[in-house]
């Protein structure tokens, strides 16, 4: 199905070499629109998407770092000529560890790369965004946002649960500005994300969704060109699309 109004967008997804976000780039490039993709460590599966979809604008940038997302949507902006849609989709569990062992560059690791570089990101493309009307922000929430998270995951869900709220935020203040904010929340989706999460632990969260099995990055990435289109959701800003198969009804 092509989105008419997607044709030439200037999209930015973060966190873009693998998982959600590798799917969610390639959605936009195939309906026309101007994609610029961010990566962290994953150089060779960036350069690979690149190489797959035609996506020449490809950042690196560690967000880790204090000022990296800034100058990675600014690199952006430089290579697209602009910028209509930003996707805050980079973000990391980093570790999971118990309430007692959770050390302070654990909590600044995790806060820095699922709260700092959302709100960052958003910083900088807000004039870019605000130059026409229309402009789309899409956060990544999660599950855990909702839930508190799985074992060993607090801090994780706490800075998700954060960008639920920045969200709702963030659509009040800039809605005079043209500029859209929603979050689509992913469930339990199979991505390099769960990687090192013990087989049983994934079959015990399979057995908790109402439809009966663990999401797909391809599950996730119709929100994300619904909630990007002017056409499809022009009057919906400050809110959360659940994408988990049932396993959360809020």
């Amino acid at each position: 199905m092509q989105i008419d109004d997607l044709k030439g967008k200037r999209v930015l997804v973060t966190g873009a070499s693998t998982g959600i976000g590798a799917a969610v780039a390639r959605a936009f490039a195939s309906q026309g629109a101007k994609v610029a993709i961010h990566y962290g460590r994953s150089e060779a599966e960036a350069k690979a998407l690149g190489a797959e979809t035609g996506i020449t604008v490809i950042v690196q940038g560690d967000f880790r770092k204090r000022g990296e997302a800034r100058r990675v949507v600014e690199e952006a902006v430089n290579g697209l000529g602009g910028l209509d849609v930003l996707i805050n989709n980079a973000g990391s569990l980093v570790k999971r560890e118990a309430t007692e062992g959770i050390a302070d560059d654990l909590v600044d690791e995790i806060l820095a790369l699922n709260m700092r570089s959302v709100l960052e990101a958003t910083q900088a493309a807000v004039p870019h965004l605000a130059k026409r009307s229309g402009g789309v922000i899409i956060n990544v929430g999660s599950i855990a946002g909702n839930n508190g998270g799985g074992p060993g995951s607090g801090i994780y869900a706490g800075a998700k649960a954060f960008v639920h709220n920045l969200t709702r935020h963030f659509a009040g203040d800039l809605a005079n500005r043209g500029i859209r904010v929603n979050c689509v929340s992913p469930g339990v989706i199979g991505t390099p994300f769960h990687a090192k999460t013990p087989p049983d632990r994934m079959e015990a969260m399979r057995l908790t969704t109402k439809l009966g099995r663990i999401g797909t990055s391809r599950d996730c990435v119709g929100a994300f060109l619904f909630l990007a289109s002017n056409e499809l959701s022009g009057y919906i800003t400050g809110q959360n699309i659940h994408i988990n198969g049932g396993q959360l009804m809020p």
